[in-house]
């Protein structure tokens, strides 16, 4: 005798892969990605991956708090502030810390009807634009900004045979959270300053595209006017000599 069973949701989470960025520069810090697998009927996209920074997940359990009134969300692994890049053994500690922080909140059903909360986890989107995103102040909605991203990753997935499909993301692989690490920004590639690339840009660019190439046009814009001020300014020998 067969009985209809409803499968059990789950809600897996993994934080992991810390890398530095900036390495070079004085302004240098760690980000992790966060790869998140579930069955739950409260995330539209069931399968996401982004990196975020520790001073991002300090906004978020601030939202968290804001909008959950007496729920008080789980602690964060604390904030040094000294905190080394190099430290292989700080970077690592905090990893589990983050970890064991989503874990918790994506256990407390109060915490998942918070828009803010699927932002974070499966868009690139800054604070700031998550913030004005919840408050209907940006062209696209929660669930637009979400699938934009979740396109974009996967247009990012090479295309030959059985990696293309499923979780397959290095050849053999049966970890899912391998499937989405190829390339973090791949998908904007096409989105160049036109000094550095003759790709035309897509008709429609998508918004994590558009968020990316935003932040990078102003150091781009940057690069150009020192190389153009380079290219016209003669030498100061030069100058004296036509004097």
């Amino acid at each position: 005798m067969m009985k209809d069973q409803e499968e059990e949701e789950f809600i897996t989470v993994r934080v992991q892969d810390p890398r530095i960025q900036d390495q070079n520069s004085w302004a240098s810090y760690v980000d992790y990605k966060i790869f998140l697998y579930t069955n739950s009927k409260a995330f539209t996209v069931k399968t996401s991956c982004v990196r975020r920074r520790y001073r991002e997940f300090v906004w978020l359990r601030r939202q968290l708090q804001k909008n959950a009134g007496l729920m008080s969300p789980p602690e964060l692994p604390g904030k040094k502030p000294f905190f080394q890049v190099n430290n292989s053994d700080g970077i690592e500690r905090r990893r589990q810390g983050l970890q064991q922080f989503l874990e918790k909140v994506l256990h407390t059903t109060i915490f998942l009807s918070d828009s803010q909360l699927h932002l974070f986890l499966q868009t690139q989107l800054p604070p700031a634009q998550m913030e004005s995103c919840v408050q209907g102040r940006t062209p696209f909605s929660v669930n637009e900004a979400i699938l934009d991203n979740a396109t974009c990753r996967k247009s990012a997935l090479p295309c030959e045979g059985a990696e293309a499909v499923g979780y397959e993301g290095e050849r053999g692989s049966a970890d899912p959270s391998t499937s989405i690490e190829v390339g973090e920004a791949r998908c904007c590639s096409v989105l160049r300053h036109p000094l550095l690339s003759s790709v035309s840009p897509p008709a429609v660019p998508s918004i994590t595209c558009f968020v990316r190439l935003f932040q990078w046009n102003k150091i781009f814009k940057k690069v150009e006017r020192v190389f153009v001020q380079h290219l016209i300014t003669p030498p100061s020998n030069i100058s004296k000599g036509c004097r």
